[in-house]
């Protein structure tokens, strides 16, 4: 690798991306920082050079623009798995103002949305039927690759990849995110960056601007609140300044909690403002919302600007053929924009005041925003929580609260006066006194220019800021019955490099199996009045403190020894953690006995439906269940001729209490008992039979316990073997087995059993008698739910199941229930465990629900639940059915007299109630698992 020429900060911004470089000189403290110009179209190809890059990709219809007007300096090279002829930056952003469902906008909100699959093709959210999807890390690679090229043909003997490069994240990412941006920049070529805090880079930049000065100004300043927000995210940090004689020092001493409030929330407000006047009462959809908040966020930063007209005019374009003819226009006042923006998003209200926790977060697009939007209650919280640092660096002995003398601001939104007036205001209310505002006369551009500034002090050009690790990290120590304790692994305020070991705690391990340690994280800094955060404390569990992380995974290899059956080798370790050099956390374990042994943990970050925090309490009982398991399912001939295995389910039962009600973890012992027979399944027909009965229902839903994946890759070699003995039981009890552990199978293994079954389900295979027959034997109705419960399945594949399904309801009088059961499953607005994003259109549903509402529910129940689901409430447009048709299914509902707790579904957003989730899933789910 050729040695860098060039230190460079990228800013990867959810609205927009921007790039600061310098050179690499011997006097590099005074070596001036420049902004990178990057090449973007901002018309059919016309290519101009721009300090921001949008972050926006638009993805055209095929026959919409040609490929020369799509052409920039340099032969695009794409992400690999990207689309061809994507638009990327200024033009993009245009395009998606007037054209619906083909925009692909903040990115880096989905990469922080812990409920989504981030690396699942759902962006753009909103999007038509006929536009290809991207990943959220995919989307971010694309930003980072166009900026790679734009660089690489400006400076073609120093590529991108060759410079030392800092991309800045939210303080308030959490491990899961940074590594996912680390992962988007590996993808855009870009293998050896750091992460840097936003925040953090503002303040670097300060620093930067006020070298000569900075040490006078800080002696006053002793305690800075950095605010920074962002398109998606309210960024919070303090920096204390402390010397020793006259030396100074700054450290990052306090990060807020991750904000989903933003810019974009503001652009939100004023879009829903905009579309009560265009349409009175009727809702646009979620397509064209997102063609209006491109509008209003321009009306947002004229208007809040200095010297803003009083009043912009918004144009709504029709769309498809009546272009012209469905065109209107309304007007947004200044006094309207400083209304919303003073008064909802940073009023003037008191310190005691903190944001509303009980409402439920708002939905749009997606993405969970906050509740409460009012960034001043969080500042409030913020410091609320930060308090006992915040005393000790501004020696503050009243009980007043203490507020920091510095408020250093930053983001799109302070562009307006009267925004930063305000958030001065409101800390000068709190504090009595004055408070000092520091300089930034550029907050778009100031985190870029701060990462070369960190750059620079990375290589001892400049004042470093200290901080360490900015949050605490806790291994979960469960205790029945309670929630437990926490052992923190690494505090808050641990430097980068610096091997935290636990020497006085062991755990022994069993090699060639996986293994879990379940994390939380913390930004207090005390969970006692009086105990501060430290390596190895142990504390009591309070979960307003704590926030759990996907758990820690390894599978740590064996060394081949030769072991007496049933003996497993056991290795005994240590967990040592550190910070890494580029921002994220690394953990692994360590042999007891040999120091150089050593096995890295991995995040579980795709599995996180379950939240298994709650500790197991395993029945005294268990150990005898198992044992009888592994005595019928042995090597043991005699097993076979023992009449015991017709009466397994019943002496598990007698052993472990009533089969309902067996716990999550009870389930899981027992399919691993039942897992290590599975080869003598097929000793005999009752063997066969009650081994997927009872190994089903043990490892119902398919997920919820961390290793569920490695049990699943067991499960799904037993597919291709089929059954050995046949009936219409046998192969109802295969189905229903399919069925219950659906929920971890990938979408290939999904497609594989539907292509098998789908000849079955298909409304031909009915007329013929031969082929109904066939069907009827190998258990048509379990095959009928089975597919419906496949939710990994394309959406094309669902709405064809459920078109089929609603058919034969109709038409035919067999297996009503089921049929319409499973149309209620496929179409449900909410999947069970599925992605978002694999939803059956909400247009679709709307061609079918009149005739649901043909029928008669109070004859057929089920068909009013299929409504109830196909119509349930999320708060997110793209999917909500249209008003007038909730009116009407309500006031079906309310006629055909079904439970209250069916109507509030539709009506409000609620989760379902415990025989809701039973109905729903076709089996209760086990005791423990709680599904987020």
């Amino acid at each position: 690798m050729t040695a860098p020429r060039f230190l460079v900060g990228i800013d990867l911004g959810t609205t927009n991306t921007v790039v600061a470089f310098c050179e690499i000189e011997d006097d590099l403290q005074h070596a001036p920082v420049s902004l990178f110009d990057i090449d973007q179209l901002i018309s059919p190809g016309e290519v101009v050079r721009k300090p921001l890059l949008p972050s926006f990709r638009y993805h055209p219809a095929q026959s919409q623009i040609a490929a020369s007007d799509l052409m920039l300096p340099w032969e695009n090279q794409p992400v690999e798995g990207d689309i061809k002829h994507v638009i990327i930056g200024e033009w993009a952003r245009e395009l998606g103002a007037k054209v619906e469902g083909r925009q692909v906008s903040s990115a880096k909100s989905w990469l922080s949305h812990p409920n989504a699959d981030r690396h699942a093709d759902i962006l753009p959210w909103a999007g038509a039927q006929d536009v290809d999807k991207v990943s959220p890390v995919l989307a971010s690679a694309s930003y980072l690759n166009h900026i790679r090229q734009s660089w690489n043909y400006r400076h073609p003997s120093h590529r991108l990849e060759d410079q030392e490069v800092v991309v800045t994240v939210p303080a308030s990412f959490d491990e899961t995110a940074r590594k996912l941006t680390l992962e988007s920049a590996e993808l855009a070529g870009l293998s050896n960056i750091v992460l840097l805090e936003e925040p953090q880079a503002v303040c670097y930049d300060w620093y930067a601007r006020h070298q000569d000065s900075a040490s006078a100004s800080l002696k006053s300043l002793p305690l800075m609140l950095v605010c920074d927000v962002g398109g998606g995210t309210t960024d919070l940090s303090l920096i204390e300044a402390k010397f020793e004689g006259d030396e100074l020092s700054l450290n990052r001493i306090g990060v807020g909690e991750h904000l989903m409030l933003g810019g974009d929330n503001l652009d939100l407000a004023l879009a829903h403002m905009a579309e009560q006047r265009f349409n009175q009462n009727k809702k646009l959809n979620a397509a064209n919302l997102s063609k209006l908040i491109q509008q209003t966020r321009k009306a947002k930063e004229t208007l809040l600007s200095h010297n803003a007209p009083d009043e912009i005019k918004i144009t709504m374009l029709g769309s498809g053929s009546k272009l012209l003819g469905g065109t209107k226009s309304i007007a947004l006042t200044q006094q309207e924009v400083h209304q919303i923006a003073l008064e909802g998003f940073f009023p003037l209200s008191d310190f005691t005041q903190l944001p509303d926790k009980r409402r439920s977060a708002v939905v749009e697009f997606g993405l969970p925003y906050v509740a409460d939007p009012a960034v001043s209650k969080h500042i409030a919280e913020f410091l609320t929580q930060h308090q006992t640092v915040a005393k000790a660096a501004l020696a503050h002995e009243q009980d007043s609260p203490a507020i920091p003398v510095g408020l250093l601001l930053n983001g799109g939104v302070f562009n307006s006066e009267l925004v930063t007036e305000r958030v001065t205001s409101l800390l000068e209310n709190w504090r009595g006194s004055d408070v000092t505002v520091m300089n930034n006369p550029h907050p778009d551009w100031s985190v870029a220019l701060g990462a070369v500034a960190f750059a620079k002090a990375r290589r001892g050009a400049q004042l470093r800021i200290g901080g360490g690790s900015a949050r605490s990290y806790f291994l979960h120590l469960q205790e029945k019955n309670k929630l437990g304790r926490a052992l923190c692994l690494l505090a808050k305020g641990t430097e980068e490099g610096q091997e935290i070991r636990l020497s006085g705690r062991r755990f022994s391990l069993t090699l060639g199996e996986p293994v879990r340690f379940n994390l939380l994280t913390s930004t207090h800094d005390l969970f006692n009045t009086d105990t501060q955060v430290q390596n190895g404390l142990v504390v009591d569990i309070d979960p307003d403190l704590f926030m759990p992380l996907p758990p820690y995974i390894a599978t740590l290899d064996g060394e081949g020894k030769t072991l007496e059956a049933n003996q497993k080798e056991r290795v005994e370790v240590q967990l040592a953690c550190q910070l890494t050099e580029v921002g994220t956390l690394k953990m692994e374990c360590v042999s007891v006995e040999d120091d150089s042994k050593r096995w890295a943990l991995e995040f579980e970050v795709r599995n996180q439906q379950a939240d298994d925090n709650e500790p197991p309490m395993l029945s005294p009982r268990l150990e005898q269940a198992k044992t009888h398991i592994g005595k019928l399912y042995s090597g043991n001939k005699k097993s076979a001729q023992n009449n015991e295995i017709k009466t397994l389910t019943k002496d598990l039962e007698k052993l472990l209490g009533k089969r309902d009600e067996w716990d999550f973890s009870t389930l899981r012992h027992l399919f691993d008992s039942f897992a290590l027979g599975r080869k003598r399944r097929r000793r005999s027909e009752q063997h066969e039979k009650n081994w997927f009965r009872l190994a089903g229902f043990s490892m119902r839903p398919g997920f919820g316990a961390a290793t569920d994946a490695w049990r699943m890759e067991q499960v799904w070699a037993l597919y291709p073997q089929g059954l050995q003995f046949h009936s219409h039981q046998a192969w109802s009890d295969w189905w229903v087995f399919w069925r219950r552990v659906g929920g971890g199978l990938n979408q290939e293994q999904q497609e594989a059993i539907l292509a098998d079954i789908a000849k079955y389900l298909h409304p031909g295979a009915m007329k013929n008698p031969q082929s109904a027959k066939t069907a009827h034997e190998m258990g048509y109705e379990a095959m009928v739910r089975l597919a419906a419960s496949l939710e990994h399945l394309d959406v094309e594949d669902k709405a064809l199941l459920a078109s089929w399904f609603i058919s034969k309801a109709i038409n035919h009088p067999q297996f009503v229930q089921a049929h319409w059961w499973a149309v209620g499953r496929l179409a449900s607005r909410t999947p069970f465990y599925g992605s978002q994003h694999n939803v059956i259109s909400r247009e679709q549903v709307e061609q079918w629900l009149p005739k649901l509402l043909d029928q008669d529910w109070q004859k057929e129940p089920m068909i009013a639940f299929a409504a109830v689901m196909m119509c349930r409430k999320t708060g997110d447009r793209q999917f909500d059915i249209h008003d007038e048709f909730r009116a009407q299914v309500l006031s079906k509902l309310k006629q055909s007299r079904v439970p209250s707790s069916w109507v509030e579904l539709v009506d409000q957003i609620k989760t379902l109630s415990e025989s809701e989730s039973k109905r729903v899933f076709g089996d209760a789910l086990p005791n423990g698992l709680t599904l987020l």
